[in-house]
């Protein structure tokens, strides 16, 4: 279909419009040039794996989605969106999954096949999404997609940045984070408070973190979560009063940064140091 007629297709079916709903967090993309941005960012570097969008809403990006040459599922959990999406897209219909992500067992979407995760994601549950991709990393070689702005910036900012903290961090730990573009609000139904972005995550080399992901995982949410304090002092909460760390721990030069300061490298290596403080 040349973009000419996808146009009038698509503002004919604006005349029976899904209503976007405040408690799933909707906001519609109504820009048909944008929609086909986003639907590209899958091309590259995975062109041939299978593809799952969450959130397709009334199919804006599905439309560019479903004319590539490789597989592609959609989950949605808003009931009048997949009724919607079903009539819309009949060839589609056994691979509109009714469903929460959240909730989903991913190895199950493409038969434990590796695939290509992509969406315009809702802003209150995206954090949620990528997490749950972190855990399913081994899965999911590439994820593009939109987001909160804010969220985004995070996610691709470096150390020493006011932006750097628990997302930069666990995200890039695993995935090289690419920010694309920025999206405006008013190209959406109903336009969202704050910019949007576009951003890519590609799975680096990285096949195991050098010391234990649990505790990784642990250290970077509890000095973050006292950012502004060195680490000699968020890091006593992971001890406690039963198994105080000694006094040589905090001596360590390192104890005396704060998180932002810290490379992913140097969170391993606190991570280490940690782990044989707790062993003793």
């Amino acid at each position: 279909m040349n973009e000419e007629l996808r146009i009038i297709s698509y503002l004919c079916t604006q005349m029976k419009q899904v209503r976007p709903k405040k408690n799933l967090g909707q906001h519609f993309l109504t820009d048909l040039s944008i929609a086909k941005r986003i639907a590209d960012t899958v091309d590259e570097p995975f062109g041939e794996l299978p593809v799952l969008e969450v959130g397709p809403g009334m199919g804006v990006m599905t439309q560019y989605l479903v004319e590539k040459p490789r597989p592609l599922k959609v989950v949605e959990i808003d009931r009048e969106s997949v009724a919607y999406l079903n009539e819309r897209f009949p060839r589609l219909r056994e691979n509109i999954l009714g469903e929460d992500f959240l909730r989903m067992d991913l190895n199950q979407v493409f038969g434990g096949q590796p695939f290509v995760l992509t969406g315009n994601y809702p802003y209150d549950i995206s954090s949620q999404i990528f997490f749950k991709m972190l855990d399913n990393k081994a899965l999911i070689p590439c994820c593009t997609g939109m987001i909160q702005h804010e969220v985004a910036l995070r996610m691709a900012s470096q150390p020493g940045s006011k932006q750097y903290g628990i997302l930069s961090v666990l995200m890039q730990a695993w995935y090289d984070v690419e920010y694309l573009f920025t999206v405006e609000p008013s190209v959406f139904n109903p336009p969202p408070k704050v910019q949007s972005a576009v951003i890519r995550m590609v799975r680096n080399q990285t096949t195991d973190l050098g010391c234990d992901e649990q505790l990784f995982k642990r250290v970077v949410k509890t000095v973050f979560n006292q950012r502004r304090k060195m680490l000699r002092v968020s890091l006593r909460q992971i001890f406690g009063s039963a198994a105080p760390a000694t006094s040589h721990f905090f001596d360590d030069p390192m104890m005396t940064r704060r998180p932002e300061q810290l490379s992913i490298p140097e969170f391993v290596e606190l991570t280490n140091k940690v782990a044989a403080q707790l062993a003793q």
